[in-house]
């Protein structure tokens, strides 16, 4: 059966970026940083192994801080990387329809951050050597941090596709990212509590995304975060492919 242009297209710059990640240090950098980090966090900050519970809650609770930072430095580049060294007129010249570029540079940024997890799967096995944690939960939880992880390197894809700097895109995609993420933290809902009531903190922290990955740590999948997670990352790509049209129609 013979592939559609558009994901004949999609695949081709998916392959690109992936092969581009693969024969630069960004995606090893990352990797490596990640683990550290993510180490560091669970082990000296959450005391993983000093509360005697055989969960992973101190590991999955840093992840959107770690993502908020490391995955728009993934992201940076997607775009304005090939605004500075020119390659964007040649990638728009393509005969292949934005979505698909759009979509495979993410896919493939995407791609990364999913590697990054699936190597942190030795701590799952080693929690389940040690005792007999709900691996229901933990499950939940990687599906919730993969998803979660798309939505920051949405975020990014669209700060990138906006300036051709990629410090610019890096400063702007973390500070968005901070935004949605602190929304949800008791010190600002109670705040906005404070200010207009609890009604209005209520719809703020729906808008949060640590208020939706908070709940499927919890073991609980909820359609509502999944939406949410969806919608965000739908929301960004669709403001990355304007912005891409936008220079592609220049």
């Amino acid at each position: 059966m013979k592939k559609q242009p558009g994901l004949a297209s999609m695949m081709a710059v998916y392959r690109r970026e992936v092969l581009s990640y693969l024969t630069t240090p960004t995606a090893y950098v990352f990797v490596a940083v990640f683990l550290f980090a993510i180490g560091l966090f669970t082990f000296q900050v959450g005391g993983l192994f000093e509360q005697r519970q055989a969960d992973l809650a101190p590991f999955f609770a840093f992840h959107p801080w770690i993502f908020m930072v490391f995955l728009p430095a993934v992201a940076m580049r997607l775009w304005a990387e090939e605004s500075r060294s020119g390659a964007i007129e040649l990638l728009l010249t393509l005969p292949a329809p934005t979505w698909a570029l759009v979509l495979g540079k993410f896919l493939a940024a995407w791609t990364i951050a999913a590697v990054a997890l699936l190597l942190t799967i030795p701590l799952w096995v080693t929690m389940n050597f040690l005792g007999s944690p709900d691996n229901s939960a933990i499950f939940t939880g990687y599906l919730a941090s993969l998803l979660m992880a798309g939505a920051y390197i949405a975020i990014g894809s669209a700060m990138s596709a906006i300036t051709p700097a990629q410090i610019v895109a890096f400063v702007l995609a973390v500070l968005v990212s901070f935004v949605l993420t602190a929304l949800g933290l008791p010190l600002v809902l109670d705040f906005f509590t404070g200010l207009a009531g609890g009604a209005v903190t209520e719809a703020l922290a729906r808008f949060s995304i640590i208020h939706h990955f908070d709940a499927a740590q919890r073991g609980v999948v909820e359609f509502r975060s999944v939406f949410y997670f969806v919608s965000l990352i739908a929301l960004c790509l669709g403001w990355t492919a304007l912005a891409v049209d936008a220079r592609r129609g220049g």
